[in-house]
């Protein structure tokens, strides 16, 4: 039976019910049953909440005749530990606690979602309740939490199994509201949210909660909460926890063999299609930066779900979804204006951003965050970068490249819509790269700021020429930057789509940059710049490369030398230059 690609869903149960694609990461339950209250943070559509819900099924005492069709085609369903179906599990979603003006109002809301999930739970853990549990719908969280607790220990009932998902989440409404003075009072000694940790807390100490296992994205709250819960065990940065969210190479190979298969889709396709997922959605580095790289497995199936419908690939590879991030790089490079124009230039341009290690902790307060030295590690954790190496982090792939460089040219006040029509459709009628970069230099080029060109390298042209690029001609072509051959790797390449006019059509571009003043040194002009042979090799490299995967690609190849913003030369290998 075919399979479903069931984008964004976070419902184990429905998943199974549905027969829909799951990758299984039901190993790591096993793994995590040796740590005390683990705390696991990953950036937004990474599956945490579906991790949620595996665990709750896995452990749930009333799902316990269900195991076997939730869990019989799994890692864990085929060697279950002990501990499964043992517990009452209270699954709280913090991210439908709706945030509002007052502390009161945040009590008030937060009481009615745990109130509404206790008497869910008490309401199907009957036979063993009895009516024992005495909780108040109107009452407090921390006061009914006690209360269930208190019930647990007396009739020596079964324990509990808490999980909170997206701990941080109004909290971070709050952040980005700039409701500093609500977070203050949220996070104070006194408020309701320490004392109900306190209370998880207790409940732990007592043995009535078996274990709490908490996920979010920022590392801010948990450390305001640490009075009230520190018996945390922070796991965000643990090796062996690494590839417990996010597909590695290997999971995405078994997962498109069964699409593929499933589909009936031309396996010809497969290496273009494996050439375009891993350019987007690939390159997160969370701990390790020598270790696998690890897919956005949420963002992968938005791509997988609309592929299998028209068995093409999509015209728009981005997730709008992720794009509302861009709300947070408002905020921090707003609370510091000057350096968040040199913070998103540095990305921009370089593609690198120093760090230090020591600040890449698993907590740090709110006024740590939105500090300079703080950026890069609280972008980190936004997903927005990922480790290089130990010293440097960078934009993970070409879905984040293409989000700074719309902000860079938000900061910078770039027209990037409204006057490309005509350049681009010139292109699509009549391919000619030469004045395509002619007229990305005309009218892209000539709006920035001279300052900029202080700064620029081959980097900065390659990305804004591809962004550019890609949002004007995404329906017929993909696109390769600094993809890896044995020879090197190739700056920038177009890839005609296979179901496109231009299918099996492929460009290859080699960047070359001189500052303004190392031109002026040459004591040459744009005109009488000459083609480098040592630049035709390096090319030629790539080509050997590129031939040796698709042998039948019709492959154009040029080097484009950049000059500051003096001007620029682009030459087709074997064929008359054009310059500017």
């Amino acid at each position: 039976m075919k399979k479903r690609i069931l984008y964004a869903n976070a419902d184990y149960e429905d998943i199974v019910r549905k027969n829909g694609y799951f990758v299984d990461k039901t190993e790591y339950i096993r793994k995590l049953e040796y740590i005390e209250n683990p705390v696991f943070l990953r950036p937004r559509r990474f599956g945490k909440s579906l991790w949620c819900r595996i665990l709750e099924c896995y452990y749930d005492i009333v799902r316990k005749d269900d195991f076997e069709r939730l869990f019989g085609h799994t890692l864990i369903g085929k060697n279950p530990t002990p501990l499964r179906n043992s517990f009452f599990v209270l699954h709280l979603d913090f991210s439908v606690v709706k945030s509002a003006d007052t502390v009161a109002d945040i009590e008030k809301n937060f009481n009615h979602t745990f109130n509404s999930k206790a008497d869910a739970m008490i309401g199907l853990s009957e036979a063993w309740f009895g009516g024992n549990a005495v909780t108040d719908s109107e009452g407090g969280a921390s006061a009914n939490l006690q209360s269930i607790l208190g019930c647990v220990e007396r009739h020596k009932l079964p324990r509990l199994y808490v999980i909170i998902d997206e701990y941080d989440n109004f909290a971070n409404q709050l952040i980005v509201g700039g409701k500093d003075d609500l977070y203050e009072k949220l996070t104070r000694e006194d408020s309701f949210l320490k004392t109900f940790f306190k209370t998880l807390k207790e409940g732990r100490k007592t043995g009535t909660v078996s274990n709490v296992f908490i996920t979010g994205v920022l590392p801010v709250t948990i450390d305001e909460l640490a009075s009230g819960f520190n018996v945390g065990t922070f796991i965000t940065l643990d090796p062996e926890f690494e590839s417990m969210l996010g597909f590695t190479q290997a999971e995405t190979d078994r997962l498109l063999d069964e699409v593929y298969q499933d589909y009936g889709i031309d396996p010809s396709t497969r290496k273009e299609v494996d050439d375009v997922i891993r350019n987007h959605y690939n390159g997160y580095h969370f701990v390790d930066p020598e270790g696998e790289a690890l897919y956005n497995s949420t963002i992968l199936m938005y791509f997988l779900h609309h592929f299998t419908r028209h068995k093409k690939i999509p015209r728009h590879l981005t997730d709008a979804n992720l794009k509302t991030d861009m709300s947070w790089v408002r905020l921090l490079t707003g609370s510091a204006p000057r350096y968040a124009g040199e913070f998103v230039d540095q990305l921009t341009i370089h593609n690198v951003i120093r760090y230090d290690d020591m600040l890449l902790t698993e907590k740090f307060d709110m006024s740590q965050f939105f500090r300079q030295g703080y950026f890069p590690v609280s972008f980190f954790y936004l997903g927005m970068l990922t480790r290089q190496d130990d010293f440097c982090l960078k934009l993970p792939n070409l879905n984040m490249r293409k989000i700074f460089v719309e902000y860079f040219n938000e900061i910078h006040q770039i027209d990037v819509s409204t006057k490309y029509a005509e350049m681009m459709q010139n292109f699509v009628n009549r391919p000619d790269m030469p004045r395509l970069f002619a007229d990305y230099w005309e009218l892209y080029i000539s709006q920035l700021p001279e300052a900029i060109f202080q700064k620029v390298n081959e980097n900065f042209y390659r990305t804004t020429f591809f962004e550019l690029c890609s949002r004007h001609l995404s329906r017929w072509f993909t696109w390769n930057v600094e993809r890896s051959y044995p020879l090197g790797k190739s700056d920038l390449e177009f890839v005609g789509k296979y179901h496109e006019k231009f299918a099996g059509k492929r460009t290859v571009i080699e960047f070359k940059y001189y500052s303004n003043k190392k031109f002026r040194k040459l004591r040459t002009s744009v005109g009488k710049f000459a083609l480098l042979e040592k630049d035709t090799g390096q090319l030629a490299g790539y080509i050997k490369g590129l031939r040796k995967e698709y042998p039948e690609a019709d492959i154009s190849q040029y080097v484009i030398y950049c000059f500051g913003n003096i001007g620029f030369r682009v030459f087709e290998i074997g064929t008359a230059d054009k310059r500017r």
